[in-house]
């Protein structure tokens, strides 16, 4: 499993790492929290890639999860007063537990019609969380989420997100490169051939959104550190969208393009959007030029030209297509 793992293939990433771990103190608060703010998106693309990417599944409302994530941490930590390690721990749970609810029901279901279920299961959460006043302040959201002061400022909160981002990456490599992992890929290729060969396709799938759906989570908790709030539109669709276009970006089959694709949105969001209020615009020119011309992704194109393995293990064929 990690035979191509070696001290010299691992040295540009401790390289990487180190660099991460300076730029705090060097850099202005906002440029720390804007990359502290792509650790977080980044491992929310990355949760979905695993299904979307190397699974095959269209997982079109994915951000729902992420909302459940964020929304029972703030609750468990501002209405039930738990303790934060308790509700960092049970809100990704909780987060994985909901993937588990509708990915039962969606399983069943195959490509446009599994998305169209997840889609309507998804937007009746958000329907929930933006009625239920009472509980969850509805369209207001939730403010002032009492997180510890030994990370609520923009430095130390850097620092955690980036510790708890770089321990899921390893363990979603890990997953990736398992038997596990191959066999949810074969899954994407081929399902009819998978089953008859006695793979259980179904609960593989299922088990693919149970993990999915709790790094979500995790990354709904990173979000409510940042930010100290949460609010309703972290389970509409028009976030579940943006995610897919980070994963189209970066590399569908590729392990870290959906990092490059996280990282390309939140700076083009932040930065176009300073000069204009269309930086959308932008983002579709942008996506356009890659479906046509990368049709990889941008991490995906690279890796090919570097006659790298990222993208030839994980992709399947042009004239393949991906199996719900």
């Amino acid at each position: 499993m990690l035979k191509t793992l070696s001290l010299k293939s691992l040295l540009p990433y401790a390289v990487l790492l180190v660099i991460l771990l300076i730029l705090p103190p060097i850099l202005p608060r906002f440029y720390t929290y804007i990359i502290t703010l792509i650790f977080v998106t980044a491992l929310l693309a990355m949760s979905l890639n695993m299904v979307m990417g190397h699974g095959g599944l269209f997982q079109f409302h994915h951000g729902v999860f992420y909302g459940v994530g964020a929304y029972a941490f703030a609750l468990l930590l501002f209405k039930a007063h738990m303790p934060m390690w308790l509700g960092f721990i049970a809100a990704p749970v909780i987060a994985a537990f909901a993937g588990f609810l509708i990915g039962w029901f969606c399983v069943r279901l195959t490509k446009l019609y599994f998305a169209m279920l997840q889609i309507s299961l998804g937007s009746l959460l958000w329907a929930i969380v933006f009625r239920w006043y009472s509980l969850t302040n509805g369209d207001d959201g939730i403010h002032g989420v009492p997180i510890p002061s030994s990370i609520s400022s923009s430095s130390n909160a850097y620092y955690f997100i980036l510790f708890f981002f770089v321990l899921c990456l390893v363990v979603m490599y890990l997953i990736h490169r398992s038997p596990f992992g191959m066999t949810l890929q074969a899954i994407r290729d081929n399902p009819d051939r998978c089953s008859a060969v006695g793979i259980n396709v179904r609960r593989h799938q299922l088990m693919a959104i149970v993990i999915a759906t709790f790094f979500a989570g995790v990354a709904g908790v990173l979000f409510v550190v940042l930010e100290k709030s949460v609010f309703p539109d972290l389970l509409f669709w028009v976030l579940s969208l943006e995610i897919c276009i980070m994963c189209l970006l970066g590399g569908w089959f590729t392990f870290a393009g959906p990092i490059l694709g996280a990282a390309i949105t939140v700076a083009l969001r932040t930065f176009a959007g300073i000069y204009t209020e269309y930086w959308t615009l932008i983002l579709g020119v942008l996506l356009i030029i890659i479906i046509f011309f990368l049709p990889e992704g941008v991490m995906g194109f690279f890796l090919q030209k570097l006659g790298r393995s990222g993208v030839k293990e994980g992709a399947p064929g042009r004239g393949q297509h991906a199996e719900g």
